[in-house]
């Protein structure tokens, strides 16, 4: 049966099973590194990803919205946790000075301090979890799947989001 193949609703029973494979990999890989960012990094993974993003974006800053497209957070959950950072001095809140609806987060000297103390533990929890298990030509084949997937849908959209540069 070709791939675009589609005889009824559901799945075959190796598609179901392939599709609970890969729940349940999402599940180790978020787990683990939500597990060792607590630990090790004393922060949720959500704050190291507003830490990562804001360091890469121009000057370190983003506009609010942005920041939650960029980290695909909700609005009201992104405010949560920059007020949050703000408090723990590694990240600032202001006004947009070219727009006054919109507000700006800036990551600080702590904030980046904090992001370079702590990458190498999110680098090692994903490499460990997702990259050792597999060989060169295995990673090469995920990195495949993953842009046959993405190109299939709206994921090249997907991919700029994520991008604080854009």
């Amino acid at each position: 049966m070709e791939a675009n193949n589609r005889p009824g609703p559901w799945l075959t029973a190796e598609q179901q099973q392939i599709w609970r494979s890969y729940l349940a990999m999402q599940r180790l890989l978020d787990e683990s590194i939500e597990r060792d960012m607590q630990l090790t990094g004393h922060m949720p993974h959500a704050y190291y990803l507003i830490l990562a993003m804001l360091s890469e974006a121009p000057e370190h800053r983003l506009r609010m919205n942005r920041l939650a497209e960029v980290t695909g957070s909700s609005q009201s959950r992104l405010s949560h946790a920059v007020t949050r950072l703000e408090a723990l001095g590694w990240v600032t809140r202001e006004q947009d000075s070219t727009d006054r609806r919109g507000q700006v987060a800036a990551l600080t000297p702590a904030g980046y301090e904090r992001l370079v103390r702590t990458a190498p533990l999110h680098a090692e929890t994903v490499r460990s979890v997702l990259f050792d298990p597999l060989t060169p030509e295995q990673q090469a084949a995920l990195g495949d799947i993953c842009r046959t997937i993405l190109s299939a849908g709206d994921g090249e959209k997907q991919v700029r989001q994520m991008d604080p540069t854009a």
